[in-house]
Order: structure tokens, then sequence, then C-alpha cells
């Protein structure tokens, strides 16, 4: 609830902000100028049932109120970076005005009122459209087929196919329909492997858990199996929401290992949780790796691609990630690298092979710009 109080002030701050630029500046008169307000208030309350939902509020009532908010949250993002990028070719523009020696007069004045309501209108259509063009494209799971040549990977798991799952984020924008598509993308798809790499939900476990049940229906013949991801430790505790992973039947991974077989070869799969767990959850991947031989291939489920340093000199074979989204909106893909070695796809960090999908699902605003979601499908081969 703290936190909920937190953002709530907060939000109410860059609220006045824009009543400050999208009304007092451009010189908006009454009734518009009273509708914008009224408008922005009413999405102030949305935002804020939104953040709310699945931790602070039930989600039965909250998610469709909620996701509004969401939307406008996303739509904000990108309404304050046009309108800070306004700011600052009008103060360019001034500052070049007044080293040419141009004086203030009313004509002047008024023209630059003009321009400024000008530029806001482009920047609130422009912000309005980006999350328009989000919302659509977030909504729509593509499947991505990806051939991962491998060097030690035995002969008996060539051509192996591995479904990818991570970052639903199910429980305040969305619910159990959305659990079930990608269930039903994935079976569809009938892999012999089902890798979850965390980031399943937001929210505790007795108010979202419901939203999950349609993992229970995922078949593979390998078997399913599942990591932690940070978030299923921000409202609640990580472990509890790994035993509900469990009666649905995903084998999860808990700083541990697990052999399969098949056509006569063995590889290992090991998980680690995620890599800012509190404790008692903290990563260990050298429990994970511990008893096993180490000259049998190793995959590694770990929500995060920075994980994989330690795993390449630890010798695991091929990671599979999540956790970056892809940046999710454009441009924060451009920041994910300063956290990150991998934003997305196929990369190499030292000896490990690395994967690092976008996932299916999106955080916070129910949005996605230039990073569309995915279930990724991934081939396995040896390598020549």
């Amino acid at each position: 609830m703290t936190r909920l109080l937190v953002f709530a002030v907060f939000l109410a701050l860059v609220t006045w902000w824009l009543h400050r630029r999208l009304v007092r500046a451009t010189g908006v008169g009454r009734p518009w100028s009273v509708v914008v307000d009224v408008t922005l208030v009413a999405l102030w309350v949305l935002a804020v049932i939104g953040v709310g939902s699945g931790e602070a509020f039930d989600p039965g009532w909250a998610r469709p109120p909620g996701w509004v908010g969401w939307v406008w949250l996303g739509a904000m993002f990108y309404l304050v970076l046009g309108l800070l990028l306004v700011a600052l070719v009008s103060l360019f523009t001034r500052l070049f005005a007044r080293l040419r020696g141009s004086g203030r007069d009313e004509q002047v004045d008024l023209s630059r009122r003009r321009g400024l309501r000008i530029a806001t209108a482009v920047v609130v259509v422009g912000a309005v459209g980006a999350a328009g063009y989000g919302v659509r494209e977030a909504a729509r799971p593509r499947i991505v087929r990806v051939r991962v040549p491998l060097q030690r990977l035995p002969a008996g798991f060539e051509g192996v196919r591995v479904a990818l799952v991570s970052d639903l984020h199910v429980g305040p924008a969305r619910g159990v329909d959305f659990t079930r598509r990608v269930v039903d993308l994935v079976n569809a798809e009938r892999p012999d492997l089902v890798a979850i790499a965390g980031d399943l939900v937001d929210g505790t476990v007795a108010k979202v858990a419901p939203d999950l049940q349609p993992l229970g229906d995922l078949d593979a013949p390998l078997g399913v199996f599942g990591v932690s991801g940070n978030h299923e430790f921000f409202a609640d505790d990580g472990g509890r929401w790994l035993d509900v992973w469990d009666r649905l039947g995903i084998r999860t991974l808990r700083n541990e290992h697990a052999t399969i077989t098949r056509g006569g070869a063995a590889i290992d799969i090991a998980g680690i949780h995620d890599y800012s767990s509190p404790a008692p959850y903290e990563p260990d991947l050298p429990a994970a790796l511990a008893g096993r031989d180490p000259s049998t291939f190793v995959v590694l489920l770990a929500h995060e691609p920075r994980q994989a340093l330690e795993a390449s000199d630890l010798g695991v074979d091929l990671q599979l990630s999540g956790h970056t989204h892809g940046g999710q909106m454009w441009p924060l893909n451009y920041l994910v690298p300063l956290q990150q070695p991998s934003v997305a796809g196929l990369d190499r960090i030292g000896n490990t092979v690395l994967y690092t999908t976008r996932g299916v699902g999106a955080w916070g605003p129910p949005v996605r710009v230039g990073a569309p979601p995915e279930i990724t499908i991934l081939e396995l081969v040896r390598a020549d």
C-alpha cells in the first residue's frame, strides 16, 4: 500500500505539470480547459486503480478501469517525452532570438503561443496514436522460430523444439483469458519441452493465482520447467508463487537441476532464482550445477540475461532468459544495455549461447512499441 501511495503522489505531480503545460501554457479557455482538467483527474484515478490492481485491489472489479489507466500511463510516457522535446526546442529558439537581438513584442508573443498550441496538439495526437498502436501490437503475441546451433548438443537431442515463454505479467491489466491464449498458442506448436523464464504475474497469490490456471494444460513430452522472475517477489513471497506453479504441473527449478533423456542421450536442465531475488531465494548457480557430470550438456533457465556472465564461467552451454521485453516501448530499448548484456534474440556471452525472449506479455501499460510480444520456438541443432 505504501508503494501505491507514493505512486499516487508522484502521478498527481505529473498530472499537475500536464495541467500547467496543456492548459495554462497554451492559454486554453473555458469550457475546454475544464474538460482537459477533468479528464486528467479521471485518468489519474484510473491509473492509481490500475497500479493497485492485483495487489491492493481485487482484479475482479479493478482490472477493467485499471486497464484504461495503464493505457493512459503508456500514452503519458510519450506525451511527457514529446512535451519535453517541445520545451527544449522552444528554449533554443528563444536563446537564438536573444543572440540575434530580437526584441519582444505582442506580435512575437502571439506567434509563439500559436506555435506552442500547434506543437502541443501534434504531441497529444502522436502520444495517443503511439499508445493505440502499442495496445494493438501487445495484444497479438506471435510465434518466433529460431534455429540454435550448439557445439556440445548430443545427437539424441538434434532437432528438439523448446517453447520459451516469459513475462506474461497477468494480474493488473490481463487475466485468465490471456493466459489461455498463450497456452493454446504453445500447445499448437507441439514443442518437445516448455521453458518458463519467470515474471508470470503482478500481484498476490490470493488475488491473481486463478489467472494462471490454464498453464496446467501445457503439454510437452520432455516436460514443463520454470524459474522465478523478479516480479514474483514484488507483491508476495516468490516461493509461494512457485508452489502454485508446481500444483499446475510445472517443474520449478529452485537453484537445482534435472536430467532429461531422449534418443538414448541425456542433457541437464538447470534453473536459478532471479538475479535480484531476496533472501532466502538468492540465485545460486554453483548449487544448481552441483552433483552433475560436467561433460553433460546443460541448459540454464535464468530470468535475466546478465546471469549469463556467471553461467559462462561455470560451463553452461545454453541460457534461456526474458526480463528485458526487448525494451517494450521505444526508445527504452536503448536503455536496456545499461543493465543487461543482451536486449533480445540470440547472442553469445563468453562460452554460453544466450537467447533472450522479448516476452509474451507487458509490464505496466499493455503497450508495446517497437518490441512485439513473442512466444519463442527454439530448434536445437548441432553446430557444424
